[in-house]
């Protein structure tokens, strides 16, 4: 059995000002269309999945970013784990 951890991503590709959220726009793509179950936060996306699955997409989101005319990315990644797993719903069921 797998166990579930809450990755939490926030890119800030070096872009012109104008060309920040059509990147970011591109790491979120990458996000839905991995499959895993994700929430788009104000400043940072949470991912829900295995760990190597969520740091492989991870490493991918610096990729697009660079691809796409970044110059630089700076990212800042929160990884959330405990026994048993941690799932987005136990989190923010309450607030919904």
């Amino acid at each position: 059995m797998s166990v579930l951890y809450n990755v939490s991503l926030q890119v800030i590709p070096i872009v012109p000002e104008a060309e920040v959220y059509p990147v970011v726009d591109k790491v979120i793509d990458l996000i839905r269309e991995s499959g895993v179950k994700y929430v788009v936060g104000p400043m940072e996306t949470t991912m829900e999945g295995e760990l190597d699955l969520l740091l492989g997409i991870v490493a991918r989101a610096q990729e697009i970013c660079l691809q796409n005319g970044a110059t630089r990315v700076l990212s800042v990644v929160k990884i959330d784990c405990k026994a048993g797993g941690v799932t987005i719903e136990e989190k923010i069921n309450k607030y919904r």
